[in-house]
């Protein structure tokens, strides 16, 4: 997505929970795009400068869009700070909320203004638990499971083959 709306033309800024360094993950180098962007001195230096809630101005923002990696199941999706964050570009500024694989998580506790869930009435794609090693102690420590959450709160979750593409 990063690339997507650079070749677009849009200035992207990477936000997390406490702000600062975020940590770089499923990096393939013989991916053309992968070895681009780790060698890429702006792309490092937003990685390791993320801005924290505070620091982010929604009025300034067209949308938001939640990358994937379970780490974003820890401290993104329970976070109020970027809940509104979100909601206020999406509610007040016409902007739009999105989501990848696991990133899906920053969906589950979004609500509208009259208190609805975000996902309600809503197909959402992402990564299914069935997709996961339930068997792992990684899985066992997930604080919540993505598509289930979702269905809870009235979304209709979708996805495609696993490593597939899907629309």
């Amino acid at each position: 997505a990063y690339d997507t709306f650079k070749q677009a033309g849009y200035t992207v800024d990477l936000l997390s929970p406490d702000g600062g360094p975020v940590p770089l993950s499923y990096i393939n180098t013989s991916i053309p795009i992968h070895k681009t962007y780790l060698y890429d001195n702006d792309f490092m230096f937003a990685l390791k400068n993320s801005k924290s809630p505070e620091q982010i101005d929604p009025s300034k923002y067209r949308a938001v869009h939640y990358v994937g990696g379970s780490n974003a199941m820890y401290q993104v999706a329970e976070n109020e700070a970027i809940q509104a964050i979100s909601m206020e570009i999406y509610e007040e500024h016409n902007g739009i909320v999105s989501s990848v694989c696991h990133g899906t998580a920053g969906l589950v506790n979004l609500k509208l203004k009259n208190g609805e869930y975000l996902v309600k009435n809503r197909r959402i794609s992402g990564y299914p638990e069935s997709y996961e090693n339930q068997r792992k102690a990684y899985f066992k420590e997930f604080p919540f499971l993505i598509q289930q959450t979702i269905e809870l709160r009235g979304g209709k979750f979708f996805h495609g083959a696993r490593n597939r593409a899907h629309m």
